[in-house]
């Protein structure tokens, strides 16, 4: 035991007790319990910090999980606040939404939204098969329709010919020109015809990639169809090889292409141009020519069915609107940069894997 404290205990000590030989285990009992007191406290020191970090700790690990649901129940109720939105309406389920949410609240809206869901996709699902019934009757029914009007209208005009052939000697110059009228009309509606059941079947049918290198496919179109002798076409030092559906590729650029050349027949040298831009994502074209050029007041609906600038014989207003189901087929887009009496180019894009 500290002297001091020994000294300061037998200070208090009655006279008798004091030299009393049992004050010495009394005290020597004291010192005892003294001797692991330090050790005991650090102990318990140690303990108590222990402690204090393991709650310091697990405290944070609280925070920060209620911090994650209070994000989540933000992020729940964002989303419920934008289906309501989207559905225009005000109250949703017996709710305002204005209301403060809570996490009850929630559960309660997104249980009601997935069967609301579920309903909706069922429905979607017989819409879906209803759409792609009705697609398929209209289909058959172009294929019908196409095949009985054309049958007729090629029956008349071999007939035209042949009754011009055999009594040619006999009809007045009138009449002939009549007749060639009736003929040049008769092939006008097979060309409709044809141009209407190819825009309806655009896409129905599935067609395989292929490997071809474009400068040869469309120096082969270029080569099929008619080209005045004032036009040349221009194109750019090097074309892609590529891997795309061969025949809409072609379809969509002989369109252009006769459509340009509608646009410069009449110019003294006419220029049809080839552009091509690499791109990563999408297949980039251009095809320009300087022709008469289209009007602004034309150039918004030129895509649409049956829009041309001019009645001609060849014209069936439906070339270029197919030039753009195609792009659309192909998550892209075509549209036009025009100036009369300057020229026309025509920009397109495809996408490479749609």
């Amino acid at each position: 035991m500290h002297s001091l404290l020994k000294r300061q205990i037998r200070k208090y000590l009655p006279n008798d007790l004091e030299s009393n030989p049992e004050m010495d285990k009394f005290l020597e009992a004291i010192e005892k319990s003294y001797e692991n007191y330090d050790d005991k406290f650090s102990m318990l020191h140690r303990a108590s910090t222990i402690s204090s970090d393991e709650l310091f700790d697990a405290n944070k690990k609280l925070q920060k999980e209620a911090e994650q649901q209070k994000n989540i129940l933000n992020s729940l109720e964002n989303a419920i606040r934008s289906l309501t939105d989207n559905l225009n309406e005000e109250q949703l389920f017996g709710q305002n939404i204005q209301d403060e949410f809570n996490a009850e609240h929630l559960a309660g809206y997104i249980s009601n939204l997935a069967s609301q869901f579920s309903q909706m996709t069922v429905e979607k699902d017989k819409l879906l098969i209803s759409l792609e019934n009705q697609n398929e009757s209209l289909n058959n029914y172009a294929q019908m329709v196409s095949h009985d009007l054309k049958s007729p209208i090629r029956n008349i005009n071999a007939l035209m010919s042949w009754i011009i052939q055999d009594e040619k000697d006999k009809f007045s110059d009138t009449s002939k020109e009549n007749c060639s009228l009736i003929s040049q009309n008769l092939s006008k509606m097979d060309k409709l015809i044809s141009g209407i059941l190819s825009h309806a079947t655009l896409g129905e049918t599935e067609e395989f990639k292929v490997s071809f290198n474009l400068k040869d496919s469309l120096k082969d179109i270029e080569r099929t169809i008619y080209v005045p002798d004032n036009i040349i076409f221009e194109y750019p030092k090097e074309l892609p090889q590529m891997v795309f559906e061969k025949s809409r590729l072609e379809q969509l650029f002989m369109n252009l292409f006769t459509n340009a050349i509608t646009a410069t027949e009449n110019v003294k040298k006419g220029i049809i141009k080839i552009g091509y831009e690499p791109d990563e994502v999408y297949w980039k074209f251009s095809v320009s020519d300087n022709g008469k050029g289209i009007a602004v007041k034309h150039q918004k609906g030129i895509f649409e069915m049956f829009k041309k600038l001019e009645t001609t014989n060849n014209a069936t207003g439906i070339g270029l609107a197919i030039v753009k189901k195609i792009a659309v087929l192909y998550e892209g887009d075509v549209w036009l940069e025009s100036e009369e009496n300057v020229g026309t180019t025509f920009f397109i894009t495809l996408k490479k894997n749609s």
